[in-house]
């Protein structure tokens, strides 16, 4: 399994520019990890926090580089990231050929106690090979873009600082997860380990390659951030502004009001029979959902209490 994972498993390495002490402009680098070959075009699959200088605000690095399992090393262009999902794709251009991760079928099913393959580059040592099972499916983890990565596996296999963006496979080498994140005190293993599902990255990563960034849907309305929401003791997604030519805005939903009595404002507690208290749910909600789908909101419209229902369109957001 080695053999035939090791040379689809890159080191990704990036730099910044600092001043040193004499005030001269040096690049040093900046943080290291892992990341995998995609395709035979160039396309290098890694953590979107190992690639950024900041995965939240998408602030590239200065200068990125991709050193293969012979040791050749590659300057490397940023296609696109997700922060919601830590996903970044990079791009090089190659002088051999290249031997892409082995990809599992579209109907493949992960089982709780299977066995777990991780190579990556811990503490810098290149294609460090671990091995454990699946502990658990389904985790809920909290991204660097601030939102839930749903549907995480948990795996025990040993992961430290630099395996970060690394393939997680199974016993036949071939891709179901990318790992991304651990849970310890330390910042060392302590045997739990999160990993990116196969399928969310089997949607996302195309859509960076053709597109440039994924594809994200949502209702095309302006929110109030849930800690001004939470200041105001409102449990829901509070909408400032809707167009009124916007399909929610033509299926009734309304912008924030000031009246002569106060302020009229809609808030979105629901989305189909899932409840809703916060953007992370509405996120959580809509991000596995296509352009042009039909969604029922129910909406609690300040100072009333009654909950309208709502039946709207989703729209690709820019």
């Amino acid at each position: 399994v080695f053999e035939a994972a090791a040379p689809a498993t890159v080191f990704v390495t990036q730099t910044q520019v600092v001043q040193d002490f004499a005030m001269r402009t040096v690049e040093v680098p900046a943080g290291a990890g892992t990341g995998f070959i995609w395709d035979s075009d160039g396309h290098i699959v890694t953590n979107c926090h190992v690639a950024l200088a900041d995965c939240g605000k998408l602030v590239p690095a200065r200068k990125l580089s991709v050193t293969l399992y012979d040791q050749k090393a590659y300057e490397a262009t940023l296609v696109g990231a997700d922060p919601f999902k830590d996903i970044a794709v990079l791009k090089i251009v190659p002088t051999d050929k290249l031997v892409p991760i082995r990809q599992v079928p579209a109907d493949y099913e992960l089982v709780v106690g299977q066995k777990t393959i991780a190579i990556g580059n811990p503490f810098g040592l290149d294609h460090t090979l671990t091995t454990g099972v699946v502990s658990a499916m389904g985790r809920e983890v909290v991204g660097i873009g601030g939102v839930t990565i749903r549907d995480m596996v948990q795996t025990d296999a040993a992961i430290n600082p630099g395996n970060s963006g690394g393939p997680l496979l199974d016993s036949r080498g071939q891709l179901i997860g990318m790992n991304t994140m651990i849970f310890s005190n330390s910042g060392s293993s302590a045997g739990i380990g999160f990993a990116v599902p196969h399928t969310v990255i089997g949607r996302v990563v195309p859509q960076i390659i053709e597109k440039g960034r994924p594809t994200r849907v949502g209702l095309g309305v302006s929110i109030l951030e849930d800690a001004q929401a939470r200041r105001l003791g409102v449990k829901g997604v509070v909408v400032e502004r809707v167009a009124a030519s916007s399909p929610a805005g033509k299926a009734g939903l309304r912008s924030a009001t000031r009246t002569p009595t106060g302020w009229t404002v809609d808030v979105i507690v629901g989305v189909d029979d899932e409840r809703v208290q916060a953007y992370d749910d509405l996120y959580t909600t809509l991000e596995d959902k296509a352009p042009g789908t039909k969604v029922t909101l129910s909406v609690l419209r300040l100072p009333g209490e009654e909950v309208l229902k709502i039946e709207t369109e989703l729209i690709e957001l820019d």
